[in-house]
């Protein structure tokens, strides 16, 4: 195992959507060309993580066919591999191996069971909690107690990765997925409580409808994705400085300086070679 990475501030992922209908930037970096193109406006900007997904998760979004999604992000990995440490952003097992044979040495799943594709090709692996799918998620969410729900199940799919060989699992309380605006202010009013558990923490919050909903308009009107910058840097400050030890965002450039400024110590595992190589048939 390589020797870990040393980083003197939280690592800052950038989000690159190779899709049509994502809720922040749906179409802008659909063509192969202009999301490679982004990637190293990303990298140029401090980007330790380019997050690469072929469908979106928005609330309401339509399923996308495997081969569908791994005809948009594998070109783009391709293209990428070596340049800066990759992820898939997916929840099918053949477009996670597909990515780890293309390049991607990390698999961010928002359904948190794509552990044992982790284990086997060798890759990270990022938990993320979702209540019900993009169809369903956000009609009328309930908890009993969100906080303790949420890190509960998180922690147990986390010690199951762990028990099947990853060696680098990240925890994401999925804010925006499947959670009222109160359940997303209570999960990131408890970022210490999930670094207490001893995994790294991931997450995610830039540009979400919460923050429109919270942060509104001079107006009085939910803020449009437009002005939700200061909202998103503010909250993924907040989640550093509670010890997240990466956030997820669109803005790099701006998130990198406020990560500088936070400047709390990371450790995360090197990307490794992985054991899984070219497209695997669409029956696996």
């Amino acid at each position: 195992m390589p020797s870990p990475i040393e980083e003197d501030r939280p690592l800052v992922m950038g989000v690159l959507n190779v899709t049509p209908d994502s809720f922040s930037d749906g179409g802008e970096w659909f063509q192969s060309e202009r999301a490679i193109m982004r990637a190293h406006e990303m990298i140029a900007e401090g980007a330790d993580v380019v997050d690469v997904g072929g469908e979106s998760t928005r609330p309401g979004a339509d399923p996308v066919p495997a081969d569908e999604e791994i005809r948009r992000v594998i070109p783009v990995i391709e293209a990428l591999a070596g340049q800066v440490r990759l992820s898939i952003d997916t929840t099918k097992p053949v477009v996670a191996e597909a990515a780890v044979g293309a390049g991607a040495t990390l698999i961010n799943d928002v359904s948190a069971a794509l552990w044992p594709v982790a284990a086997r090709c060798g890759a990270g692996w990022v938990a993320m909690h979702r209540s019900g799918t993009p169809k369903s998620m956000q009609r009328d969410p309930h908890y009993d107690d969100v906080v303790a729900e949420v890190t509960a199940l998180l922690v147990d799919r986390a010690g199951q990765a762990a028990a099947a060989g990853v060696e680098e699992v990240w925890i994401d309380p999925g804010i925006g997925f499947g959670k009222t605006v109160e359940h997303n202010l209570a999960l990131l009013g408890s970022v210490s409580d999930m670094v207490a558990t001893g995994y790294p923490v991931l997450v995610g919050t830039s540009r979400k409808g919460f923050l429109g909903q919270v942060a509104r308009s001079a107006d009085g009107s939910v803020a449009p994705v437009a002005e939700r910058l200061p909202a998103s840097l503010a909250t993924a400050t907040w989640a550093m400085q509670e010890g997240a030890r990466m956030v997820r965002v669109h803005d790099v450039s701006a998130t990198v300086q406020a990560a500088l400024l936070v400047g709390r110590p990371g450790t995360v595992p090197a990307p490794r070679s992985n054991g899984c190589s070219g497209r695997p048939e669409a029956g696996e």
